[in-house]
């Protein structure tokens, strides 16, 4: 039996212990058949992660090792599959003589989501069992199939009905005993012959279709080469090259990205100081005040995990146009085939838009969308505590503003925390969970659950200006509008970010936002922090009400009905006279700016902020930070986040490089000292994600 909790993942004792009992099973007289099973609801869920870059993941016996074992057993082996069979557990279930599986076993190759190919032959013994097309669909999606899909192939033998814990290993047994009364041969899909005419034509018909989605990640076509080989090549031939490309892409960046993608999600969840027995509030209900459209978004979530919301305007006329904003999201969404109307209806019926506070007596959690204003948030968190229940949880929306002092504005500052939605908050995936210096743990848990519920990744930042991610963007905008200051145009210095990967540069994503948004932000900041120096670029072009998609106008021009960004000479004459404006601080003639510069100038403004978040606390590690801006800002997966690309970088690199464009710094050359982190960890040759 595989049992390493919580899903069987294939640790070096349960490997080695497997080794042994197929040997003690082989050496037995009395044994006839052996049953591989999982503990638990699983058969396995491949590697055990924990075991990743430890000495443990490569020693003897490796997961091929394991499989060569098992596939040469003299006595039929059977794999009995239940809940869920991914990655090397597939590759073990592949190496038995016989396969029975659960309804509903989750049955997948999902290497390639580390940007990885299966290493334990996964690529050359799936094709053998369920055919070419099929194999080579599930390796380079990564996707889970269910086990009655594969009724009737190689890789099931029988479907085991029930749903008993002890069924499918009395249904295995079975099937065991009637593999030894019937003398069945000993399949080994190793010796299984493909013959697959025209498989060229197949293979390059695939290529020309997975390159263009693939781009940046090397892996979906590897995994193509890798089965191709298995039509091509005799069996160990193509277990050789399989564990060619395998090695080659465990060591791309791309790959190194993806699995600390993966990693960082799962660390993000993990509060340092909180007791994990911490027993979280129950939320069967959720109030959110503001149905704006950071408020109708935020209702949106808890609607579509079937939570009942109640939703809070000051005005009949606003709430009822957030409303028809909600509904027509989700009839958009049933026109798209995602929703049926039956359950939009059960939905919309979730949700009580009222105009009094009354209504949200009874309600566990209540979250505040209202306007980014201190005095907006004291006057509505006072109202909260006098009409929320006791141990309901009260939650700020705010992208910027000190929680701390607004959980000054309650009787129970323990019960305030921020929950930073970002925009659309039905669609955007990150959550900033914002920890104030009185939220109790309880608070802090339920939260990362609730989020969990919800389908988002949160992130714990500690209290400051703009929490992880604004506080890093400020720097990044800042860069952006020296270069406007220096002779970039707005497409340019969009165009370059966006060729190193990112979803949107930072002109279109301003537009995107609200220029006002920013503009407003800016204002407070220019008296709470004077000696900060800032272009006024920004300011100008709001000064214009220029405040973008949602005026048709910002630093591009926008068609009604359309989001593409148009250049807009309007704006160009406005930075030229801005520039003008500036006599010879930069000289009469605006420069040529190469885009490699302008990659290097934002992307470390973000880096360079990030170590200060790290030092000072405010965010737990590196990979939280990284999290934040893959999640929630459009940071290239394939190069992991800002903090892993400076550490790919070499932060001894990094800060050469912050030297130089301190010394041709035409604006702030402070600027780029680096943070004393950042500092200390190139100096010893560290990284952050060390």
């Amino acid at each position: 039996m595989l049992d390493n909790p919580p899903l069987n993942g294939l640790n070096y004792e349960l490997r080695a212990g497997l080794v042994t009992g197929i040997d003690q099973a082989n050496s037995d007289a009395a044994v006839d058949a052996i049953v591989i099973i999982g503990a638990g609801k699983a058969f396995s869920s491949g590697a055990d992660i924990r075991e990743f870059n430890t000495p443990k993941s490569a020693a003897e016996p490796s997961l091929r090792t394991v499989i060569r074992i098992v596939e040469a057993s003299a006595k039929p082996v059977v794999a009995a599959i239940g809940g869920i069979c991914m990655g090397g557990g597939l590759e073990l279930a592949l190496g038995c003589q016989f396969r029975v599986a659960s309804p509903g076993a989750k049955i997948a190759l999902p290497e390639v989501k580390l940007g990885l190919v299966p290493g334990a032959g996964g690529t050359q013994r799936l094709p053998r069992a369920i055919g070419v097309e099929a194999a080579l669909n599930m390796i380079v999606s990564g996707a889970p199939v269910s086990s009655e899909q594969f009724k009737g192939t190689g890789l099931i033998d029988e479907i085991i009905e029930g749903s008993l814990a002890g069924e499918l290993l009395e249904g295995a047994l079975a099937f065991a005993r009637k593999v030894i009364a019937e003398r069945r041969p000993l399949t080994r899909l190793r010796d299984v012959n493909i013959d697959y005419p025209n498989a060229d034509a197949f293979f390059q018909f695939a290529r020309n279709s997975v390159g263009p989605l693939a781009r940046n990640f090397p892996a979906p076509l590897k995994c193509i080469d890798a089965v191709a080989a298995a039509v091509a090549r005799p069996f160990d031939e193509g277990l050789a090259f399989e564990r060619e490309l395998f090695t080659q892409l465990v060591q791309s960046p791309e790959s190194r990205a993806l699995r600390h993608a993966f990693f960082a999600e799962r660390a993000a969840a993990k509060i340092v100081d909180v007791p994990e027995k911490t027993q979280p509030r129950p939320i069967a209900s959720v109030a959110v005040i503001g149905a704006g459209t950071m408020g109708g978004g935020i209702a949106m979530n808890f609607l579509s995990a079937g939570l009942p919301v109640t939703i809070l305007e000051t005005k009949q006329e606003a709430l009822d146009r957030g409303v028809a904003t909600i509904r027509k999201n989700y009839e958009a969404s049933v026109k798209r085939g995602k929703l049926t109307p039956q359950k939009l209806q059960q939905t919309i019926a979730l949700l009580k838009p009222t105009l009094s506070y009354d209504d949200i007596k009874t309600a566990d959690l209540v979250i505040e969308a209202v306007f980014e204003d201190m005095s907006v948030k004291q006057a509505v968190f006072e109202k909260l505590d006098a009409a929320a229940k006791p141990g309901a949880i009260l939650a700020t929306n705010t992208s910027t503003l000190d929680v701390n002092k607004i959980a000054t504005f309650i009787r129970r500052p323990q019960d305030v925390v921020g929950m930073h939605f970002f925009s659309p908050a039905n669609i955007m995936k990150l959550l900033e969970v914002v920890r104030g210096e009185k939220t109790a743990s309880d608070v802090l848990v339920t939260v990362m659950q609730v989020a969990k519920k919800i389908n988002k990744t949160a992130v714990v930042s500690g209290v400051c200006d703009g929490f992880i991610g604004n506080r890093m963007i400020e720097q990044y905008l800042r860069q952006a509008m020296f270069l406007l200051e220096e002779g970039a145009s707005p497409q340019h210095v969009d165009r370059a970010l966006e060729r190193f990967g990112m979803a949107m540069g930072p002109f279109r994503m301003s537009d995107l936002a609200g220029n006002d948004v920013g503009w407003y932000i800016r204002k407070r900041r220019y008296i709470e922090k004077p000696q900060v120096v800032y272009s006024k670029i920004a300011d100008r072009l709001c000064e214009l009400g220029r405040f973008g998609q949602k005026t048709g106008l910002g630093w591009y021009r926008y068609e009604a009905g359309k989001r593409d960004a148009i250049p807009d000479p309007a704006v160009d004459a406005m930075i030229a006279a801005y520039r003008a404006e500036l006599g010879t601080k930069f000289g009469t003639v605006p420069r040529k700016i190469a885009d490699d510069e302008i990659v290097e100038r934002c992307i470390f403004a973000l880096v360079n902020e990030g170590a200060r978040i790290l030092d000072e606390g405010i965010a737990q590690r590196a990979s939280d930070i990284d999290m934040v801006y893959l999640a929630g800002y459009g940071f290239p997966l394939y190069r992991g986040g800002p903090m892993l690309y400076a550490d790919m970088l070499g932060l001894y690199n990094v800060v050469r490089s912050m030297a130089r464009l301190a010394s041709a710094a035409r604006v702030d050359p402070a600027f780029w000292q680096p943070a004393p982190l950042l500092a200390k960890l190139a100096a010893e040759g560290k990284m952050f994600n060390g």
